[in-house]
């Protein structure tokens, strides 16, 4: 592999049902205040061409065909960026009906960005770090899937207990 191509990851990104908010700070990426090309980065609209997937949004049960979709239409070696609290857990989101959860939950996730939403800066290191591991792949070294350690809470919490009354003599 040409070291032009490792240095030059394409980007693709899919909008799994977010706020927007995510989407718009990613989209500021591209902007010349923040000039995520500077670091080689494409952002392309086919997955055919792609290295890395962007997701934002929490899955449900309509778009997680179309995420498999995209994913598998993406080349060997690929990596996958979690772009907020939502892909990575389903956020707000996490309890409503039609919510199946994070982007984990469909397809293998390389590196989660926190923040509701993240900023540009982390979104950038975000996807600067997918390039590392890509890069790992494509050299057929293995590579540990990201910890992320969530914590569900499904219904109100209890209430607490009453605290016992002092009296004052």
């Amino acid at each position: 592999m040409s070291k032009a191509i490792s240095k030059s990851p394409w980007v693709v990104h899919f909008n799994c049902n977010s706020c927007n908010g995510c989407d718009i700070e990613f989209l500021a990426c591209l902007t010349p205040t923040y000039d995520v090309e500077r670091f080689g980065v494409l952002h392309v609209g086919n997955p055919k061409h792609a290295d890395v997937l962007v997701v934002t949004g929490s899955v449900n049960f309509r778009n997680r065909h179309v995420l498999k979709n995209v994913y598998d239409q993406m080349p060997d070696p690929k990596v996958v960026v979690a772009m907020g609290v939502c892909p990575a857990t389903g956020g707000i989101f996490a309890d409503c009906y039609n919510v199946v959860g994070g982007v984990g939950s469909v397809i293998p996730v390389d590196v989660h960005v926190p923040g509701c939403p993240p900023k540009p800066e982390a979104m950038i290191d975000g996807i600067i770090e997918a390039v590392g591991i890509l890069e790992k792949k494509r050299q057929g070294l293995a590579v540990d899937p990201p910890l992320l350690e969530v914590q569900t809470v499904k219904g109100p919490a209890p209430a607490p207990a009453p605290e016992a009354e002092t009296k004052k003599p």
